[in-house]
């Protein structure tokens, strides 16, 4: 019963790092983006 607290902290801890790889491998293929290749963004300070 003693050490039932450092199996949970290890379980949150563990779960933490697995969230963080799955968002790193995810920031990588949204840096990727080759549906925004030919994009250009509108000027709003443009006034001509």
């Amino acid at each position: 019963m003693n050490n039932s607290i450092y199996y949970i902290l290890a379980a949150v801890v563990l779960i933490y790092l697995v969230i963080s790889i799955l968002g790193k491998k995810n920031s990588k293929k949204r840096k990727s983006r080759k549906f925004m290749d030919g994009y250009e963004r509108k000027d709003k300070k443009k006034k001509e």
